[in-house]
């Protein structure tokens, strides 16, 4: 199953270049869903159709839909949501702000994730295509899998060891509700799902992130600080659309001194991302909404191309045998100098590695327990970490 996942700046035309795709994919006769996770939904206006929360077939092969969070806790995760408001309430919140309450922040996330879990095991879509939310949300979505289990794996584990205790000794002497055994068997269930979707993820060759921005300096920056961030969490970024471009052609004196200005920045775009593919699309003076201008974007971006196209498919992390026999971490690090990361040693087998204002747990594989680092270098764009090879497998 292909997974393309589409993100950038708001504003910048990310979902009308979603839309685009999945029709072009449906086009070409892929079996192809999109599905909106932002929660200011906007693929409706883009098709001009009504949509809702579940899946509804809008042309031959292309279903669409916008996520609903909280249509998907009534319906997946009642016995969750249940406990989560029955402990507001107990708080002292009344019920329609208990279940208001019980719905994290995140959640949407967790569903559309879900939701891809669902459509590789049913196999029933050749294409998925994700119109996401804006940048700083959408990492969370993709570094959602390692975070929730690291949460289920410390918090959840530990409530399930204590509650058979606890039901026969807090529960008589306070007011608290205790999670029943079917919520506490649905975390479970969770837990087991999101290292599948982690695995989906992190398949370079069938799931990728095609970053979306406009040729303006803080698109730019963004894009570049997103570029990094997607490859700091073992995200495949596999290309680049550049969207409302303004042709060489505009008239006028305004269209000339803009045409000017982005010359400028095309080639801060050229500079900062190649060898990294790069698709077009000129600024249209029309409204984007309906199919008629949806194919005319397709046209500007694909040509005669098929959207399923994967355009690279290296994986931004791998582990290989360094020349001494020792092993490196390879992690592609883009636009971050040394001085930019800060790396640690975490518990359990793993190690930090800090960016930003993103941290990301990479969790070692077993031959390299209690590996010691002996290097971590930065240049050309990648992080080299190396371990000294335990002397058992010398």
């Amino acid at each position: 199953m292909r997974l393309i996942i589409y993100n950038g700046k708001g504003g910048v035309g990310k979902t009308s270049v979603s839309a685009a795709t999945a029709k072009r994919l449906a086009e070409k006769g892929h079996r192809t869903i999109i599905m909106s996770v932002d929660t200011a939904h906007s693929l409706a206006d883009s098709y001009d159709v009504d949509l809702g929360p579940v899946p509804v077939n809008i042309a031959p092969n292309l279903d669409v839909f916008e996520l609903n969070i909280v249509h998907e806790m009534r319906t997946h995760w009642s016995n969750i949501q249940e406990y989560l408001s029955a402990f507001m309430v107990s708080q002292g919140l009344d019920g329609i702000s208990a279940d208001e309450m019980a719905i994290f922040p995140g959640m949407e996330m967790v569903a559309a994730l879900l939701y891809v879990l669902t459509f590789k095991k049913e196999g029933k879509y050749d294409a998925v295509v994700i119109d996401t939310a804006p940048t700083g949300e959408t990492l969370r979505l993709l570094s959602f899998p390692d975070v929730s289990s690291w949460y289920i794996d410390r918090l959840f584990g530990i409530v399930n060891k204590l509650l058979g205790i606890a039901r026969f000794t807090i529960a008589h002497m306070m007011d608290i509700p205790l999670p029943s055994k079917q919520a506490m068997k649905e975390v479970e269930v969770l837990k087991g799902q999101l290292k599948d979707v982690k695995a989906i993820l992190e398949d370079s060759e069938n799931t990728t992130i095609r970053l979306v921005l406009n040729p303006e300096r803080m698109a730019i920056n963004e894009t570049r600080r997103s570029y990094t961030y997607m490859s700091l969490y073992n995200k495949n970024v596999e290309c680049l659309v550049i969207n409302k471009v303004i042709p060489e052609d505009a008239d006028g004196e305004f269209m000339k001194v803009k045409l000017e200005e982005q010359r400028g920045y095309m080639k801060m775009i050229h500079e900062s991302f190649d060898p990294l593919r790069i698709l077009q699309a000129n600024m249209l003076t029309t409204e984007m909404r309906g199919m008629e201008k949806l194919s005319l974007l397709a046209d500007m971006l694909f040509g005669d191309s098929d959207p399923i196209e994967v355009y690279s498919d290296r994986s931004p992390m791998s582990f290989t045998e360094a020349e001494d026999g020792n092993i490196l971490l390879n992690l592609k690090v883009p636009f971050v100098e040394a001085g930019d990361i800060e790396l640690f040693k975490g518990k359990e087998n793993t190690i930090i590695v800090h960016i930003g204002d993103q941290n990301r747990t990479i969790t070692l594989p077993t031959t390299l327990v209690d590996a010691e680092i002996m290097s971590a270098e930065v240049g050309d764009g990648m992080l080299i970490i190396k371990f000294r090879r335990p002397a058992n497998e010398q």
